[in-house]
């Protein structure tokens, strides 16, 4: 599937600027992690956007409509078990195997605590932000609540990375892409 028609479909079950805008930060974070990594940034990309395909409409059936979703778009077996991994010992039992399937289950939850953080910043923004800033707000329970630091420690730990490692490298991801995604959020949600 070309990115162009992944973006489609995204934006056939998401309409919410959130998700749009998640899916989009997830995605360029992938991307950045495959490079590091030396994977193909494309096919990891696809993943990271399509991730969340079935939350916005079916939150209820979230990673278990994305199956019959990405099957009618012709997206095969290993991209929907990558897709659905993320959502391991939450919504299924896919435990993520490939190292992408890791780094996903890892930042899914990151990138949103980061994202927010982001926000409380005065500059709004990541490109100024701290390793000690984000670790400073995981380790606030309150902060960001609903973002799982079990699931971000259990994907640091499926990598066999630190936390810090984790926290730092998807700050980086994050911040290489914070115009990117802003200029597609744009247009896509004006």
């Amino acid at each position: 599937m070309k990115r162009e028609e992944a973006l489609n479909l995204l934006l056939e079950y998401n309409k919410e600027k959130y998700h749009i805008q998640h899916a989009l930060t997830v995605e360029e974070a992938l991307r950045w992690y495959a490079r590091e990594l030396r994977y193909d940034p494309d096919y990891w990309g696809l993943v990271g956007l399509l991730h969340d395909i079935d939350y916005e409409m079916y939150p209820d059936e979230h990673c278990h409509k994305a199956p019959e979703i990405l099957r009618n778009a012709g997206l095969g077996a290993d991209f929907i078990r990558s897709v659905c991994s993320h959502a391991y010992g939450m919504r299924v039992d896919i435990k993520p195997e490939h190292e992408m399937e890791k780094v996903l289950f890892a930042i899914d939850e990151l990138t949103g605590l980061v994202g927010a953080a982001a926000l409380m910043r005065p500059s709004k923004s990541i490109v100024d932000m701290e390793l000690k800033s984000i670790r400073k707000k995981f380790n606030d329970k309150i902060f960001a609540a609903k973002c799982s630091r079990e699931v971000i420690r259990a994907g640091a730990d499926m990598l066999g990375w630190e936390l810090d490692k984790l926290l730092s490298m998807t700050l980086e991801a994050m911040r290489s892409s914070e115009h990117t995604v802003a200029r597609q959020v744009a247009t896509i949600c004006p």
